[in-house]
């Protein structure tokens, strides 16, 4: 991690760090979201693309797709990151990440546990997650927030600085594109299953060593031993080659027990068991947000350290 901050040259950084700060401030915007507009090019592009036909030639259709969206945005970022530097650079890696809001969507199911409120907790939770939050009772509600919360640290924060470590703002344009891409078409349905294989493969390739740098900070900033052995034993039972690790090893470095049953479009889906330790609480969902504000303290301490690195060090 940090190819572009081992030359020495101090504009990434203060790209990352502004990007930090506009999210510290500002949070994500609540109109007018660079990823609305994404939403909508996406829809376009698969409304040209999309039609009936054999498996192979879904497959083909949903490749042209991807790369009918991603190469001109990439061609476009690199050429803007050229003219306009570090401003471009921030703005761009400001609108890829979202610890504020995670922070904040975590928070306030955690105020609603707090408060007895499980009613408001739940449709809080529903916010979050995917899965059906209706009849959760206050465990499957502090669950379903502290798995959101970990895997979110992963795709929605590290991995985009990751990228943008690598590329600069091409690396987290690209991989921001990539993860909507496959949040709008990578599922397993009759309509996207192979239409939306290309973006899914994408994602889970782009993700593949973010999510294991995530899975070692977080053991590193938990319980080491318990986030190691969940992760080894674990993860590999979990549908996602990507969300197992990350979510794994923080469930074993909070010591608590995640996964199990959760209703999807009405189907019961018994997951396998993640970490150990006690069922999950309310105190636990603010530790799980500490863990992930933690994990960014450490990511940024590691970029800004190696600007600072002795130029002779870099071969």
């Amino acid at each position: 991690m940090g190819i572009l901050f081992m030359t020495g040259n101090f504009d990434p950084l203060v790209a990352l760090l502004s990007a930090v700060m506009l999210d510290l401030v500002f949070g994500e915007p609540r109109r007018f979201h660079p990823l609305v507009g994404l939403g909508w090019l996406i829809g376009q592009i698969e409304c040209l693309c999309y039609g009936k036909a054999p498996s192979s030639m879904m497959r083909l259709r949903g490749l042209v797709a991807v790369l009918l969206l991603l190469a001109p945005l990439v061609a476009l970022a690199i050429c803007l990151q050229h003219f306009l530097g570090v401003a471009f650079s921030s703005i761009v890696l400001y609108f890829s990440i979202a610890p504020r809001s995670l922070r904040e969507h975590a928070m306030q199911v955690a105020g609603a546990l707090e408060n007895g409120d499980l009613r408001e907790a739940r449709i809080a939770a529903g916010k979050m997650v995917s899965r059906e939050t209706g009849r959760l009772d206050e465990t499957g509600v502090a669950r379903a927030t502290i798995e959101s919360v970990l895997e979110n640290g992963s795709d929605a924060v590290f991995a985009a600085i990751f990228w943008f470590a690598l590329a600069g703002a091409p690396g987290a344009l690209l991989y921001r594109a990539s993860n909507t891409l496959d949040a709008m078409w990578g599922y397993r349905n009759e309509r996207y299953n192979e239409f939306g294989w290309a973006a899914a493969r994408l994602d889970d390739l782009l993700n593949f060593i973010p999510a294991r740098l995530t899975a070692i900070s977080y053991a590193l900033l938990g319980h080491i031993p318990s986030a190691l052995r969940c992760w080894s034993r674990q993860a590999p039972k979990w549908d996602s080659p990507n969300a197992g690790p990350v979510m794994a090893s923080g469930a074993g470095a909070l010591q608590v027990r995640l996964g199990g049953l959760a209703i999807y479009g009405g189907e019961c889906c018994d997951r396998p068991l993640l970490g150990c330790g006690n069922e999950a609480e309310c105190k636990d969902i603010f530790r799980a947000i500490r863990l992930v504000q933690h994990t960014l303290y450490l990511w940024l301490f590691v970029l800004c350290c190696t600007v600072f690195v002795p130029k002779g060090w870099h071969a």
